[in-house]
């Protein structure tokens, strides 16, 4: 069978750059490759002909030749060896995450706490102290990890690169050393304090700002304060907000929340109310013949979030509540009330008992 056309193989044109046919073969690696496709025969033969592919074009004088020969001039993998495995160096490194040219100094995990607050000190901004169990570098031996007065040594299997290189058929891959866990060094006398860990674990207390307006999820990050590793850099901690529920107000990003019950007197003939708000105590006015559900809006009591220029409202929803625990003398009233009221006292009744009229009479119930 007809090779296909190497351009095609990794979806380039002919005049493709460098650039673009080392990121075209990334791609399709990332796809194909055994490791993560394991079992699949067909993936395993993509990934196949996309490494013979780049193999050529990736090389200024096989790719010359193939553009000049094609498939039918000599096969491009005999002779001019030792520049191949450098060629996926740098791909596999990108994809495995192992080492190779240029690579960077090993990093500590991020850490995650989960910082409670009121809904006021998440509003106003809080500055806090925290106690973090944490893994920082020991003061003993300066998180070398080996003994005071004493060196690492350098590591005899990947004579301190911390990368070793496996064979692999035709090509190459790099892996963090073993025995090093890619440090390039092995301690033959360990400190005593950190056991030759470079590290040991403590409480930290740390003070974190939070700014004014934070929501719940926001994460505030304190840069090196995260897991310290020897011979690299502390990760980063992140203080994750989580609100804790409030007795009278919901949030909604700037929104605030509020039910307010009322009596069915002041629905029906109106007065004001005394509302709290995170500022301090304000009037609302009930108008006559409020409906249950209504919903005030007192403009600018809600929250300045900490990317928002504009304060929230704060939202009342009134719910009418039905009036308990009658006297007998109440229970007179409201019934001659009952008696003396028409249907135009009730229009949402009226209207509510016509449309079930009209249902039972389609369903004929």
């Amino acid at each position: 069978m007809a090779k296909e056309d190497y351009y095609a193989v990794l979806g380039l044109a002919q005049g493709a750059s460098e650039a673009e046919i080392k990121k075209a073969y990334r791609r399709m690696a990332m796809k194909y490759h055994p490791d993560r496709t394991k079992g699949d025969k067909h993936a395993e033969e993509k990934f196949k002909v996309a490494t013979e592919a780049y193999e050529v074009l990736s090389d200024p004088n096989k790719r010359q030749h193939y553009d000049k020969f094609g498939h039918a001039g000599p096969d491009p993998f005999q002779g001019g060896g030792g520049g191949f495995a450098d060629a996926f160096g740098d791909i596999f490194s990108d994809i495995f995450g192992g080492g190779g040219r240029g690579q960077s100094q090993p990093r500590g995990a991020d850490l995650r706490y989960s910082l409670d607050l009121s809904l006021e000190e998440a509003v106003r901004g809080h500055n806090v102290t925290i106690q973090v169990p944490s893994w920082v570098a020991c003061r003993d031996c300066s998180g070398s990890g080996a003994r005071k007065g004493s060196k690492p040594k350098k590591c005899g299997h990947c004579n301190g690169t911390g990368q070793i290189r496996i064979q692999q058929g035709f090509f190459s891959l790099q892996q963090t050393c073993p025995h090093c866990q890619g440090t390039g060094q092995v301690i033959t006398d360990p400190c005593s304090t950190c056991r030759g860990q470079g590290r040991v674990q403590e409480e930290k207390k740390l003070q974190v700002k939070i700014p004014a307006g934070v929501d719940n999820g926001d994460r505030i990050r304190l840069g090196g304060e995260g897991e310290a590793i020897p011979g690299g850099i502390a990760g980063d901690l992140y203080v994750e907000v989580q609100i804790r529920p409030h007795p009278i107000f919901q949030r909604e990003g700037a929104q605030l929340f509020c039910e307010v019950p009322i009596s069915f007197v002041t629905a029906a003939l109106g007065g004001d109310l005394e509302i709290p708000t995170l500022e301090g105590k304000v009037k609302l006015h009930i108008p006559p013949e409020t409906q249950t559900g209504k919903v005030f809006k007192i403009a600018k009591k809600g929250v300045r979030t900490v990317r928002g220029r504009m304060q929230g409202d704060l939202l009342c929803r009134v719910n009418v509540e039905t009036p308990c625990d009658l006297s007998r003398e109440q229970r007179a009233i409201l019934k001659t009330f009952q008696t003396a009221t028409h249907d135009k006292h009730h229009p949402r009744i009226q209207q509510w008992l016509h449309r079930a009229k009209i249902f039972f009479d389609r369903m004929k119930f």
